[in-house]
C-alpha cells in the first residue's frame, strides 16, 4: 500500500462525500486506502458513509477523542509507506496524491510536507498557512485577543512573509493536510502526542520530526481545498478558548522551561473569562 489517508470526522455529513470523492481521484497511479476515525458523530455521518462507502475502513470511536486521539486510531490500522492526515472539510485535486507521494519518495530527506491550501476559489488561504513555532508571548497576545486591537502583530508568527510559490523548509505546517513517512510514526510510536485533545498537537508533531533529523516542508508542488474550521464552527467560544488554551500550557510546558509557560498559565483564566462574556453577550 503506498497511502493511507486518515481523516477523523466530528458531525461533518455536510462536507464529508466531497472529501472523500476528491481522495480517491487524487489517486490514479497509487494504492490508497482512506481510514475514517469517527469521534462519536450525532448527525449522520457515519450512516452516509458506511451506506455510501463501503470500501472507506471506517472506525467508530465511542467517545471524542481529539483531533490527535481520533488519528492515532487510524495510525494503529494504517498500511502505507506514508500517513496523509486529512481534514474532513478539505477537496483533493485530481492526481495530486500520485505527484506529492512521488514528491516524498524523491526527497529522503523529509519527514513531513504539507502542499499550497487555497480557499475554493483557488485563493491562497494564510488561515492555513505555514508558522513559525509560537512564543510565549504570540501566544499571550492571541489569549487576550490583542490582533483584533493591532492587526499586524503576529505577522511574523504567520509567517506572512512566505514566498507562497517556492518550495521551503518551515517551522511547522498546519494538521489540515500533513504528509509523513511510516518511519516517523514508527519512531515516535504514535501519530501526535496522546497528551493533546485539540490544538497545538499539528505543531508538536513537526517538532518532533525535525528533532529526528527530518525537513518538515512546505510544497506548491500541488494545492489542495482547505474549507477550514468547518467542525470548530460548531463549538461555543468558551469551549475552544478552554481546549485552545489548555493545550497551548501543554505544548510550552513540554518544549520550554518553566520561567516561560508560567506567563501561559497566568493569561490563561482572563482568557476562559473573555470567551465566557463573549458567550453570554451572544445569547441575549
Amino acid at each position: 500500500m503506498d497511502l493511507s489517508v486518515i481523516t477523523v470526522t466530528w458531525n461533518n455529513e455536510e462536507n464529508i462525500t466531497e472529501q472523500i470523492i476528491s481522495v480517491f481521484a487524487g489517486c490514479k497511479n497509487i494504492t490508497c486506502e482512506e481510514i475514517i476515525s469517527d469521534n462519536g458523530s450525532t448527525d449522520g455521518t457515519v450512516d452516509l458513509i458506511k451506506r455510501q462507502f463501503p470500501e472507506i475502513k471506517l472506525i467508530e470511536n465511542k467517545k471524542n477523542l481529539g483531533f490527535g486521539g481520533g488519528n492515532n486510531k487510524g495510525v494503529e490500522i494504517a498500511q502505507g509507506e506514508f500517513i496523509l492526515f486529512l481534514n474532513p472539510d478539505m477537496r483533493v485535486e485530481p492526481e495530486s496524491l500520485d505527484i506529492v507521494v512521488e514528491w516524498m519518495r524523491q526527497h529522503k530527506d523529509v519527514g513531513m510536507v504539507s502542499p499550497k491550501l487555497v480557499d475554493q476559489y483557488g485563493k491562497f488561504n494564510w488561515d492555513a498557512s505555514p508558522r513559525r513555532l509560537p512564543k510565549p508571548w504570540e501566544q499571550i497576545a492571541l489569549i487576550l485577543k490583542l490582533p483584533h486591537v493591532f492587526p499586524r502583530m503576529l505577522d511574523r508568527y504567520h509567517m506572512k512573509d512566505l514566498d507562497i510559490d517556492l518550495e521551503q523548509e518551515v517551522e511547522s505546517v498546519r494538521g489540515s493536510f500533513m504528509l509523513v513517512r511510516r518511519e516517523i510514526i514508527e519512531k515516535l510510536g504514535w501519530g501526535f502526542d496522546p497528551r493533546y485533545f485539540i490544538w497545538y498537537e499539528d505543531v508538536d508533531t513537526c517538532r518532533e520530526v525535525k528533532n529526528l533529523g527530518y525537513k518538515v516542508m512546505y510544497s506548491p508542488v500541488i494545492s489542495c481545498v482547505d474549507y477550514v474550521g468547518q467542525s470548530f464552527k460548531k463549538r461555543a467560544t468558551l469551549w475552544k478558548q478552554k481546549e485552545f488554551t489548555r493545550s497551548m500550557l501543554t505544548y510550552f510546558k513540554k518544549w520550554e522551561p518553566w520561567y516561560k509557560w508560567m506567563w501561559i498559565a497566568l493569561f490563561r483564566p482572563f482568557g476562559i473569562a473573555m470567551a465566557w462574556v463573549n458567550d453570554k453577550v451572544h445569547k441575549l
